[in-house]
């Protein structure tokens, strides 16, 4: 597959993925086109369109795509799971209607679950609370060969807390807000690189929403009878600060990007095309590791053949 190159007002250059021409699809434009460079200065509106999807892709063939991501997903999983060398952390980051659960669900659906967990993390316990507020996402990473799906994560605590300051405890003097959300940048960069240093791989995702399609979303959970039970109040409450979100949003993607551990941001306008975007990235990735299924020791294959010998010889 071939790339097209785009040129954001800053001199940032953007690929976009061009049509495949031998069915094959590129996981690697994919992934590219929605990787943000370490250092880059993130405006969401100018440099990520929500709408986004490869030009020429109709969704039939994007979901005839994603079908075989599903399958070397699965067949990369196998051989993670089997090496049991890294851990990989997938953080999932997201306005309200933009796709978490969807993404989960469609996604990681071909994976095997022995081998995934998914933490969905909710307003802290009273014992969470008790500790640092990276306490209860360090005592859930991933074993070796295990792949951990954060949904909400570490970075709440550069979202929700921003947006909403009077949650933070202790509480914080408007004065230094801005030293609080710049050192937990830090402490944040320095932990993922600890993690990185010992063997976790993190892949993080941003889905970006656009509102009109967040407004059309929540219409349809109030229309449809089926997906009442997903609207809250709450949600209509949270949009009302989708401008102070969005900021803290482009914040979060400018100084928490990488290189070892870089944010993705995810065109969320389309599912199709968001669900084979994320696909491409953990796929990229897991490309990157190359874990291949453990030698054994001639040791072991002397014992493997003694074990067939001996069931041959079996009477039936």
């Amino acid at each position: 597959m071939s790339t097209t190159t785009t040129k954001t007002t800053e001199g940032q250059h953007l690929q976009s993925p061009a049509p495949t021409t031998d069915g094959c699809p590129d996981w690697q434009a994919l992934a590219d086109a929605a990787r943000v460079a370490p250092g880059a200065h993130v405006h969401l509106a100018r440099d990520h369109d929500p709408g986004r999807h490869t030009p020429g892709l109709a969704r039939d063939s994007g979901e005839s795509e994603l079908v075989q991501a599903k399958a070397l997903l699965l067949d990369l999983q196998d051989r993670f799971f089997a090496a049991a060398e890294q851990g990989l952390l997938v953080v999932l980051q997201a306005i309200d209607a933009a796709g978490k659960d969807g993404t989960i669900k469609h996604v990681m659906s071909g994976l095997n679950p022995v081998g995934v967990d998914v933490y969905s993390f909710k307003e802290p316990t009273p014992i969470e609370a008790a500790h640092d507020y990276l306490w209860r996402h360090h005592r859930v990473l991933p074993e070796r060969g295990r792949i951990a799906v954060f949904n909400r994560s570490h970075y709440e605590a550069v979202l929700t807390a921003r947006v909403h300051p009077e949650f933070l405890d202790p509480p914080v003097a408007s004065t230094e807000l801005q030293h609080l959300w710049h050192r937990r940048f830090r402490e944040i960069n320095e932990w993922e690189r600890y993690l990185h240093d010992n063997g976790t791989v993190i892949v993080k995702l941003f889905l970006n929403l656009s509102k009109s399609e967040q407004k059309r979303r929540f219409l349809q959970r109030l229309e449809n009878p089926q997906k009442n039970w997903k609207f809250s109040e709450n949600d209509l409450a949270e949009r009302a600060h989708w401008d102070d979100y969005q900021l803290a949003f482009q914040e979060m993607l400018t100084h928490t990007s990488t290189p070892w551990a870089p944010w993705y941001v995810v065109p969320a306008d389309h599912k199709w095309f968001s669900h084979l975007t994320t696909s491409a990235v953990l796929v990229q990735s897991l490309l990157g590791l190359d874990p291949t299924y453990p030698a054994l020791a001639d040791t072991e294959k002397e014992r493997l053949t003694a074990a067939r010998s001996r069931l041959d010889n079996e009477p039936c």
